[in-house]
């Protein structure tokens, strides 16, 4: 009954900007840690940053200073505002959900189905 759909995805230069949204439904949006993650060809699907119910994030070492993980509970939606975007940057971005009392456990989340981001160069 979980559903996570991403868009923002697109292609950009060097430099630029965009901004990624995930729109959460069948969950009470407020129990549930919210992330981003990224997944190149042939690499493991790693976290980029993540957002609790309250309001903390967090984020890859790569990506400090560039990205801002947000939510608006009231939209049930999440935000990944990406600024000065590196070609080492593109991916594809999924959204990914789980409740605060399984989030020890990353298999018991949710995924979206992803959205690309390419940079030029």
């Amino acid at each position: 009954q979980v559903q996570l759909v991403e868009s923002g995805g697109g292609l950009v230069q060097a430099g630029g900007s965009l901004r990624l949204s995930c729109a959460a439904s069948g969950i009470i949006f407020s129990f549930y840690v919210m992330g981003w993650y990224r997944q190149a060809p042939g690499k493991q699907r790693e976290l980029v940053a993540r957002i609790v119910g309250g309001g903390s994030t967090s984020y890859d070492d790569s990506v400090k200073g560039r990205f801002t993980i947000s939510r608006d509970n009231a939209k049930n939606t999440i935000y990944l505002q990406m600024n000065s975007l590196k070609p080492e940057d593109a991916d594809v971005y999924y959204c990914y959900a789980v409740h605060m009392r399984r989030a020890h456990d990353p298999s018991l989340g949710s995924w979206g189905q992803g959205t690309q981001v390419t940079v030029s160069s």
